[in-house]
């Protein structure tokens, strides 16, 4: 049995530690190492969603009159999510703190699939948490994408 489950729960071979010149976050994906296209740290990723959650909140309590609802909420969060990378490559948090929604496969915009299926598993905030040696998180990862310093 260990032959068999060998091959996929060990991983891919690691090539030795050779300290190497592009052994920072994003090298793997041809990008800088620092300034704009460097991939920022997971602070700057967090207080951006804060900052588009809060303004979600903020309209929606405009709508509901006050009567809190997280439904609503979400919804608008969602769709500003969906909407602002579709059309300008970032959200209002992530223009607030310099960074933006590129893709990693060529130099062309997002697109409407792709911010749907982020903003998709973006819901459910856990793959969010998890991250690859890049730092992209596993909504990055499954459309093609990554968060990269805008200037």
């Amino acid at each position: 049995m260990a032959r068999i489950t060998g091959s996929w729960l060990s991983g891919p071979p690691v090539a030795p530690v050779s300290g190497a010149a592009d052994d920072y976050a994003g090298a793997g994906l041809g990008l800088p190492r620092e300034g704009a296209g460097s991939l920022p740290g997971m602070f700057r990723r967090v207080v951006a969603m804060l900052v588009d959650w809060l303004i979600a909140v903020g309209i929606s309590a405009l709508i509901a009159q006050g009567i809190p609802s997280s439904s609503v909420n979400l919804l608008l969060w969602f769709v500003i999510g969906v909407v602002a990378v579709t059309l300008f490559g970032f959200t209002p948090g992530q223009y607030f703190l310099r960074i933006r929604v590129i893709r990693v496969d060529a130099e062309a915009p997002v697109g409407f699939l792709r911010a749907l299926g982020r903003q998709v598993l973006l819901v459910f905030v856990i793959p969010a948490l998890f991250t690859d040696g890049d730092g992209r998180g596993m909504h990055d990862r499954a459309t093609g994408t990554a968060v990269a310093r805008s200037r």
